[in-house]
């Protein structure tokens, strides 16, 4: 790569709030077109709006969780353009005066911590939403006036993953707060990309392009590693880039021009005169600070400390705060000091039933007992891995007990040596050839033995006991 990348986002959150920024409009996703609004909400001449106390609670918490100072003497401001979805025209916003500024976020970069500066987090509206049905464009104007964040990151990202990964981590903080649900597909969670390329040890930024569209974390990154090979072409090539807002086509993989860049000026920023400029009291800051929960770095590094997980294990476990509730329960309550055979089953076989079931860890129809009563057959030999598995897929299919699902069909293990020892010897009497096989050196032959102990007990014997045995055995005759 001759070139040094520099990236910044900027990610659009909606709170969780029952009403609307500046009006008492509800904010339920998936009602009609059209019918959570009002006059404040739509723009009517005469009508005021009054901030939401909801909000600004979850925006101080939020910026206060990625390390920001508070601005103490706050305004909102119009920031004016003129699009179907606008109805009033005007957007609410923060100019001059944010919410606040100067925080961070780190994110594991290559396996180090690498801190992301957080450039401001500030308050405004959401637009409505524009449908594109056929040859006609529907506005549906519900969302306008949801409560939004915006959190602009410093440009100190240098690469499409560590995007993708700055995105992740802020996603799981954010959800550790319970200010949004930060859902991309009903657009809860938005994110824009500016990106630029320089040479190497130059001081000044390239120019700057603006990438809209991208509709997961995914699409953020794939849309900036489009942009680096399409930027870096160019400027091989001598030619100059030119500012822009470019789309992402989804479709057809690559960006699109969307239009020429504004500037701040285009958007003609002034104070918002409905709205007067208030102070945050410093009682206040502090006990939202108080509010704040054990958040997902401390909580991983808590884990490793506690229960001596290693880090890349409780990295894992802390993404979701209710899925770490769930594991940390698990965890304690499984007795034994080694925590690894319970914490490679919440990794390992859950993570998969999980997925396969679109469902969260701890959305899985299983409780921590049994769980540990799973597992704990595992560990003591009574069942192979193999079954555990499919005991564990009955268990979130049927609701019963790993007790009762081992039990009712008989799965425990056949590690009894008398028993085992009268089956090996029918294998090594009907297999002489693999028997030969074996004493010539050719040690797989051995598990083809096993295979045919296995086929033998069906499948009830324990294969580490049959290969122990059948090694012995062969070893002596």
């Amino acid at each position: 790569m001759n070139y040094e990348i520099i990236i910044g986002l900027e990610v659009h959150l909606q709170l969780n709030t029952k009403t609307k920024a500046f009006c008492g409009c509800s904010t339920e996703f998936g009602k009609e077109p059209n019918t959570q609004v009002c006059p404040i909400c739509l723009g009517f001449p005469g009508t005021l709006p009054v901030y939401n106390q909801a909000a600004l609670d979850h925006a101080i918490k939020l910026a206060l969780a990625l390390n920001c100072k508070i601005q103490e003497y706050t305004k909102f401001d119009r920031k004016n353009y003129f699009y179907p979805d606008l109805p009033k025209n005007y957007q609410i916003s923060q100019y001059d005066l944010p919410l606040s500024s100067g925080g961070f976020l780190e994110i594991n970069s290559a396996g180090k911590l690498k801190r992301i500066g957080i450039t401001r987090v500030h308050m405004e509206e959401d637009a409505g939403k524009l449908i594109h049905e056929d040859d006609v464009s529907l506005v549906d104007f519900n969302r306008t006036g949801v409560p939004l964040l915006e959190i602009v990151s410093d440009p100190d990202i240098n690469s499409p993953l560590e995007a993708q990964e700055y995105l992740n981590t802020l996603k799981s903080l954010i959800q550790y707060l319970d200010v949004s649900d930060c859902d991309m597909e009903k657009g809860s969670l938005r994110c824009d990309a500016n990106i630029s390329l320089r040479k190497p040890g130059a001081k000044e930024f390239g120019t700057k392009i603006e990438l809209k569209n991208m509709n997961s974390f995914k699409g953020v990154k794939d849309a900036l590693n489009y942009e680096v090979q399409r930027q870096s072409e160019l400027l091989d090539n001598g030619e100059t880039l030119v500012q822009e807002t470019r789309l992402w086509d989804v479709k057809d993989s690559k960006t699109v021009t969307m239009r020429t860049k504004e500037g701040a000026q285009d958007y003609r920023y002034f104070p918002e005169p409905d709205l007067a400029a208030f102070i945050i009291d410093k009682d206040k800051i502090n006990d939202i600070r108080k509010s704040i929960p054990e958040l997902p770095q401390a909580k991983s590094m808590r884990f490793v400390k506690d229960y001596g997980l290693s880090e890349y294990d409780a990295s894992l476990l802390v993404v979701s705060k209710k899925d770490a509730d769930f594991a940390e329960q698990c965890i304690k309550a499984y007795s034994s000091k080694d925590k690894k055979p319970i914490v490679n089953w919440l990794i390992g076989p859950l993570v998969s039933e999980a997925n396969n079931r679109s469902k969260s860890l701890s959305e899985l129809n299983i409780s921590v007992d049994n769980l540990i009563e799973l597992v704990g057959y595992l560990v003591r030999d009574e069942i192979s891995n193999l079954t555990a598995k499919a005991v564990l897929t009955e268990i979130l299919d049927t609701k019963k007990t790993a007790n009762q699902i081992i039990k009712e069909k008989n799965l425990i293990q056949i590690s009894n040596s008398d028993e085992l020892k009268s089956i090996i010897d029918e294998v090594i009497k009907n297999n002489p050839k693999s028997v030969a096989d074996f004493k010539a050196g050719k040690g797989n032959a051995v598990m083809f033995l096993v295979g045919q102990a296995m086929k033998r007990s069906s499948g009830k014997a324990n294969p580490k006991a049959v290969q122990e045995l059948l090694k012995e055995r062969l070893a002596n005759a």
